[in-house]
């Protein structure tokens, strides 16, 4: 859930989640024209948690990537 504007809204954002050579977890979205945003941790839900963060002062600065105003949910096997 993101906040905008003191109103709530889900924006559906795939992000991708590596670990790296220190054993640190690496979380990083794509935000399209407003670049990227990162998160790391110790574990998986640090790393997501901090790339949470960082993903909403984006939002808070830029709003919301137009290419993320729309998602398409598929089913696939």
């Amino acid at each position: 859930m993101i906040t905008i504007s003191g109103q709530s809204r889900t924006v559906h954002i795939p992000y991708t989640l590596v670990q790296d050579e220190d054993g640190i977890w690496c979380a990083h979205a794509w935000l399209g024209s407003s670049g990227g945003a990162n998160g790391n941790g110790a574990t998986r839900e640090e790393a997501v948690a901090d790339l949470r963060e960082a993903v909403q002062m984006v939002i808070d600065e830029d709003g919301v990537p137009e290419q993320l105003e729309h998602t398409l949910d598929l089913e696939v096997a």
